[in-house]
């Protein structure tokens, strides 16, 4: 293939319009098209691909997104390391709005997702034990303190199907189950790369309570609208972290998560 990256970004437009010489091109894939075009630019040293995972115009809903072909997108580029920011809920008090959360389990709660590369002749059963990249992990958390980010640096989080927000009685469930995040597109982004081999980290930014909190009628349930203006709000922090975490990145580095 022509192009070629070494790092990948599900993020929309915002993450990457600031930077020079962007190239956006279209991918084909056995799995169908990804969410939109992908654009190609160097941060410091390394070819950056980034993807908005709902498309630009916010025109898959989470229980749609293209989440394979989103993937072997990345993996035909070259990608071995992928940063993927979500826009989350807390579960928790002490985990609050425009606090970030670099997640190091999921619980699935969704249904009918296409879910894995491995539908035979060929079959493989990968462990999930750990989902997620224990080293772009401890990046993540590093620079994020370094930023000066309120950052949790675990947190489990229960993806639900969607686009649906929880019910009161769904949310305090999950509360009670000790899950610490809520979201709707960690899965099933987040195994699908481990499947194909590329580390990944998910970096969660808290727009809300959820359903709101037990005994808090004080705080009011999630809305989009809601959502959408804190993701707004700590955007530039989003942004600042993703770019320092990319210059920090070793392009060459050998994982165990390439060995899966």
């Amino acid at each position: 293939m022509r192009y070629q990256a070494d790092i990948g970004v599900f993020g929309g437009s915002g993450f990457y319009s600031f930077l020079d010489d962007v190239e956006e091109v279209k991918i084909s894939t056995p799995y169908g098209a990804p969410s939109d075009k992908i654009a190609l630019a160097k941060v410091g040293d390394k070819r950056v691909a980034f993807l908005p995972r709902h498309g630009k115009d916010h025109q898959y809903p989470p229980h749609l997104v293209p989440y394979r072909a989103n993937l072997y997108a990345m993996k035909e580029l070259g990608v071995r390391q992928i940063i993927a920011p979500t826009a989350s809920g807390s579960l928790k008090p002490e985990i609050k709005p425009g606090d970030f959360v670099v997640c190091d389990q999921f619980v699935d709660r969704t249904c009918g997702r296409e879910d894995t590369f491995f539908e035979g002749p060929i079959v493989k059963h990968i462990s999930a034990a750990y989902p997620y990249c224990e080293r772009l992990r401890e990046l993540a958390i590093k620079t994020g303190k370094d930023q000066g980010i309120t950052i949790h640096d675990k947190g489990t989080v229960v993806v639900i199907q969607g686009p649906r927000f929880s019910t009161k009685s769904e949310s305090r469930w999950y509360s009670s189950m000790g899950w610490d995040v809520i979201n709707m597109t960690q899965y099933p982004e987040c195994i699908l790369a481990k499947e194909l081999g590329i580390c990944y980290v998910n970096i969660a930014l808290i727009t809300d309570y959820d359903a709101g909190l037990e005994g808090r009628d004080d705080i009011p349930p999630v809305n989009e609208e809601e959502v959408v203006k804190v993701f707004e709000e700590n955007n530039e922090k989003v942004k600042a972290l993703i770019l320092e975490m990319i210059k920090r990145m070793d392009k060459d580095v050998d994982c165990p998560c390439h060995h899966v």
